[in-house]
């Protein structure tokens, strides 16, 4: 069904500095934490679940769509894989000690890019596969210390969206836009917008590695990479890995303070270390270069910043319900619990908010950040009809209950960032 469209007066819209995720989290139920638990180690209560789960199959779903293979690697790895790949003389002071278990010493890793490097050259491969995209959405850690933690932007537990992209030299530009390009749709998507592009490059001291024709070489090609995309950008010294320059989007919190969301890096330095290598197309091995992308960041700092860019009225695609089901009173519970159920078939979050939650008002109120609430009194649940408030106040005319979940359905399927009025 085509349903008429209009851009939504966002609550979010308007919330200014008062959008604190930590406060905005916990009044929701996304989020919480306990000292139990420890310091910057959030939990998930059942409303966050849904939007990171909803947020985790979103990014697979364009990453498969763009050619990425999905792979699983565990959190730990001996103390041997990143003396390796460089992490251990370059970035041990942000990783947590080794633990010694049966006289070897592991590490709970900070990255995942040495276990997809070690994963690459379990198999043989030919120029033929390249490029190889591969994908993760997976768990590492970071030793941050108690005062910089706080809410889901610093923590010390991270679900990371992570790929690399094993390709030739040739593929590199291509390859690299093609990241930014995907980031950039994500972006439209979740109803968000960068503030600027930097291209971070290494500075002064040690803890950079020491390849200054790599660097040359890598920067240039992400240079190259943005001027072809149009966006403006900025260089920044003492921003890059420690392994290679970076294209890092950034975002702004309503308080004006960025940090840096999604990421685009060309590495030359992992598979020299891991001696990575495919047979060309002479028969010969050549060294791939090895791309690291990231479209939202961790899941953890993608939602804060949802949270607060929306002030918690998520895109309906997005929202932890989508439609809140009103009876006015007990007689009509059978119709609105009928209604939800078919929302429940088709895969649409609703939920029954019954008399027995306070006034018709009350529970308006309670829902004001639903996207949809359907409205059902006596002459609407005889008619299997409802009538409809949107989020942002406005109340189309009512129409059938079918019609309210095909519309529903189009917009979600669409992953629509406006609610429609009839």
């Amino acid at each position: 069904m085509n349903a008429e469209k209009t851009v939504e007066k966002n609550p979010g819209k308007n919330a200014g500095k008062n959008a604190d995720h930590r406060r905005l989290g916990r009044e929701l139920g996304l989020f919480d934490t306990d000292p139990l638990i420890g310091a910057g180690l959030p939990y998930w209560l059942p409303d966050g679940a849904v939007v990171r789960h909803v947020l985790e199959e979103y990014v697979r779903e364009a990453e498969r769509r763009a050619g990425y293979r999905h792979v699983y690697s565990p959190v730990l790895g001996k103390r041997e894989l990143y003396e390796i790949s460089g992490h251990w003389s370059h970035y041990s002071d942000d990783m947590f000690p080794p633990m010694e278990v049966g006289g070897e010493q592991f590490v709970m890793r900070p990255s995942l890019c040495p276990h997809h490097a070690v994963i690459f050259r379990s198999r043989p491969h030919s120029y033929r596969e390249l490029p190889l995209r591969m994908a993760e959405l997976g768990g590492m850690f970071r030793s941050e210390l108690s005062g910089v933690l706080g809410g889901l932007t610093r923590v010390r537990g991270i679900q990371l969206n992570d790929a690399h992209i094993f390709c030739t030299l040739d593929q590199v530009a291509e390859e690299a836009a093609g990241a930014l390009d995907l980031i950039r749709r994500a972006h439209a998507d979740l109803g968000i917008a960068p503030v600027r592009h930097r291209l971070s490059l290494p500075g002064p001291g040690g803890k950079y590695v020491a390849a200054p024709e790599k660097w040359e070489r890598s920067i240039a090609l992400l240079r190259q990479v943005l001027d072809a995309s149009g966006v403006a950008y900025e260089e920044a010294e003492g921003e890059a890995a420690f392994y290679g320059p970076k294209i890092d989007v950034q975002v702004a919190d309503p308080a004006g303070r960025e940090s840096t969301l999604s990421t685009v890096q060309v590495d030359f330095h992992q598979p020299e270390q891991f001696d990575l290598h495919y047979i060309g197309s002479d028969g010969a091995k050549h060294r791939p270069v090895m791309i690291h992308r990231s479209v939202i960041g961790s899941v953890e700092r993608a939602v804060a910043h949802l949270v607060e860019h929306h002030a918690g009225a998520f895109p309906a695609w997005l929202a932890p319900v989508q439609l809140a089901v009103l009876p006015i009173s007990d007689a009509e519970h059978e119709a609105a619990t009928r209604l939800a159920d078919r929302c429940a078939g088709l895969g649409l979050r609703a939920e029954v908010l019954g008399p027995e939650r306070g006034s018709l008002g009350a529970r308006v109120r309670e829902a004001r950040l639903v996207p949809y609430q359907a409205v059902i009194g006596a002459g609407e649940a005889a008619a299997d009809r409802v009538s409809v408030r949107l989020r942002d106040g406005r109340r189309p005319d009512p129409l059938p209950a079918a019609e309210l979940v095909d519309r529903m359905s189009d917009s979600v399927r669409s992953r629509a960032t406006d609610l429609w009025v009839g």
